[in-house]
């Protein structure tokens, strides 16, 4: 291996389910999406940060972002770009719609194969699903190593193609060398993603898929996509991507959501105890005899 790497970053624009209302449900079970806020998932920034401090080692080294998601899903490429990302590609097709963690990551390991990363780096989970699975299928996919929780790359040695990742589990760290080419997901509790870079911003600030551009129908933006491929961002269809078109998106999608339910917590009686020695243990009885403790 050289002194470069290849290294594509997953990520999702999801919707901020911090401001989730009475319409965020449609009836059959799917998130109205057009009905929230949609924003970078947060463990993707982590993510994208681990992969930036990898390209801070090794300059000469490529961040491609890969995402799926409709046309305005792009924004999170640009998004990427104006932090320190070299690139992406912006994956969309009607075929991929309701996907979920299987079909997602069969997409999603296809398009992985034409871009022949030497790295993948993906958030831990997606706050619209919680599932923490499409980062570990697409390496089960693409039949590559793995290592899940990740904190920080301890150490990159290129000629022997490993990588040492450091993990934070529920009760300690731990410390693993992986064979590269590989797959990491990375949690929150790893470093921020830096801000955006003025220069980056500048820059990239009209960087455009096709249909944008299309959709835009600005003689601007035509030419200017025209003089400067670097603005271009490029869309793939499941055929760029030698898809099989039944495991995509709903017909590739074994899990159906059949209820949703809204849950409200309300309270019941309260106690009050003071810091007695007679309430303490006339507390740890009753936890007892209920069988809470014990």
């Amino acid at each position: 291996m050289n002194d470069t790497l290849k290294i594509v970053v997953l990520a999702k624009q999801v919707p901020d389910t911090r401001n989730v209302g009475k319409d965020a449900m449609k009836a059959d079970g799917t998130v109205n999406r057009a009905a929230l806020a949609a924003i970078f998932n947060p463990e993707d920034l982590n993510a994208l940060e681990l992969a930036l401090r990898i390209k801070d080692r090794h300059p000469k080294s490529t961040v491609t972002v890969l995402t799926m998601g409709p046309f305005r899903a792009a924004e999170v490429i640009r998004e990427a770009m104006f932090r320190g990302a070299d690139g992406g590609v912006l994956l969309t097709d009607r075929k991929f719609a309701g996907a979920d963690t299987l079909a997602t990551s069969y997409t999603l390991s296809c398009a992985i194969r034409k871009l022949n990363p030497d790295l993948i780096v993906a958030g831990r989970q997606a706050i619209d699903g919680d599932t923490a699975q499409v980062g570990p299928q697409v390496a089960e996919k693409l039949g590559l190593p793995q290592v899940t929780y990740a904190e920080a790359v301890d150490k990159i040695d290129l000629q022997a193609g490993e990588i040492t990742i450091r993990r934070r589990l529920e009760r300690g760290v731990e410390t693993v060398t992986m064979k590269l080419p590989g797959v990491v997901t990375v949690n929150a509790s790893a470093p921020a993603c830096r801000p955006r870079n003025a220069k980056m911003v500048m820059k990239y600030k009209h960087a455009r898929t096709v249909s944008e551009v299309q959709e835009q129908q600005e003689d601007y933006y035509m030419a200017l996509h025209k003089d400067r491929c670097y603005l271009c961002i490029p869309e793939w269809r499941a055929s760029d991507v030698d898809a099989e078109p039944e495991s995509l998106g709903l017909s590739g999608s074994p899990t159906k959501v059949k209820t949703i339910e809204n849950i409200v917590f309300q309270a019941k009686e309260a106690k009050h105890l003071t810091g007695s020695d007679t309430d303490i243990e006339g507390l740890i009885k009753e936890l007892i005899a209920s069988h809470t403790i014990g």
